[in-house]
């Protein structure tokens, strides 16, 4: 006899109360078709991976205040938030395509709360960012904010490869830390962002 799939809902309420293996399942229920969309509007797998882990990592550190009616419906605002925040950063025009998902419906989720949303999650990263040593916190943001590659950063700071590579693994491994509660799924993005 075969067991029957909790719903999103009720993984949702598991996740809420801190169930790290419930966020497993929702994670590897949608990261793929996450991925997809943001890879068909940047055709880049690193920043791809980037979005739909900074997404993920915003659900599991806002669980307790989130309030998610429709899944899928709330996974595709915030990774078009995302891009949309991403473009801006790098002053690119971005355009959203109107068939972005298979699955595309009409969001239910108000932008402004997900302005919000998004302004407490950089806030919460911010908090742990600045524990950084200082060169360390200048190489991610040069990396994750500014989407310089590894070879532009040196270049502009005047040190190796090597070197913003390790800063940047150092960088990784305190947020893992900073955030142990999902380190199943940063341990995943760390593994594809790496390779």
């Amino acid at each position: 006899m075969f067991k029957a799939l909790k719903s999103d809902s009720e993984l949702w309420n598991e996740i809420r109360n801190d169930n790290g293996a419930a966020f497993d399942i929702l994670f590897n229920r949608y990261w793929a078709r996450m991925y997809k969309i943001a890879f068909r509007q940047l055709n880049d797998e690193e920043s791809s991976l980037e979005i739909v882990h900074d997404v993920f990592l915003s659900l599991w550190t806002r669980r307790k205040e989130l309030k998610i009616n429709k899944f899928p419906n709330f996974l595709l605002t915030a990774i078009r938030y995302q891009l949309y925040s991403r473009a801006k950063s790098t002053k690119l025009t971005l355009v959203f395509k109107a068939d972005i998902a298979e699955d595309d419906h009409s969001s239910e989720q108000n932008t402004g709360e997900l302005r919000l949303q998004d302004a407490e999650l950089r806030s919460e990263l911010d908090k742990y960012l600045n524990q950084l040593p200082e060169r360390c916190h200048e190489i991610f943001m040069l990396s994750r904010i500014e989407n310089l590659s590894n070879q532009e950063i040196a270049d502009r700071l005047g040190i190796s490869k090597k070197t913003v590579e390790n800063q940047l693994t150092m960088a990784l491994k305190h947020l893992r830390l900073a955030f142990k509660n999902i380190a199943s799924l940063i341990t995943f993005t760390l593994f594809m962002f790496l390779k």
